[in-house]
């Protein structure tokens, strides 16, 4: 991946990264608690890169991001990315999760099946989403394990900050409460 550009920025949520190329965003990193430990994690998924001073599109996505950070409904579904290094299958994965739209979640079952691929092939989607390389503008936060339950995250904090980022957009994953106790 030599040759692309890249910047750390924060957020709300703490020092996030972005790299890109002339093709689109190849890689996004999620917050961590400083610059520098960001810019290690991403310099580690695209190797040599150049710090720079973002073009006006990505510029454009960073500021979506600080506003998503910050709480506010953002669809990031039509942000031009680079996937030429991601399989086929991985990237028709990465399609249907950029439906998945604010404020709602999906399974990995479901998706694999809204694809054709059959119920067995929701560890492939599981193993998309854990190789995503641009978190958040693909939402894997919003996949879920079977039975809506959490599921894993490979993002700094793990579950935890795909918990986070799910309150942010206000779904709930806990059973609600009843609205009435039974005295028997």
């Amino acid at each position: 991946m030599a040759g692309h550009r890249y910047t750390i920025f924060e957020t709300a949520g703490g020092f996030c990264g972005i790299a890109w190329n002339d093709a689109g965003i190849t890689r996004f990193q999620l917050p961590t608690g400083s610059e520098l430990s960001t810019e290690n994690l991403l310099l580690r998924r695209i190797g040599d890169g150049q710090k720079s001073s973002p073009p006006t599109s990505v510029g454009e996505t960073i500021a979506l991001v600080k506003r998503y950070f910050a709480g506010e409904r953002i669809d990031f579904s039509d942000i031009r990315l680079d996937l030429a290094g991601q399989d086929k299958v991985f990237r028709n994965i990465y399609a249907a999760a950029r439906r998945i739209g604010w404020g709602h979640t999906s399974t990995y079952g479901t998706i694999a099946k809204e694809l054709g691929l059959g119920p067995e092939a929701a560890r492939d989607v599981g193993q998309a989403m854990a190789k995503n390389p641009v978190a958040l503008i693909i939402p894997c936060h919003r996949v879920l394990a079977a039975g809506g339950k959490l599921g894993g995250f490979s993002a700094p904090g793990g579950s935890t900050s795909k918990q986070r980022m799910l309150q942010l957009e206000g779904v709930r994953l806990a059973p609600p409460e009843p609205a009435q106790q039974s005295l028997f």
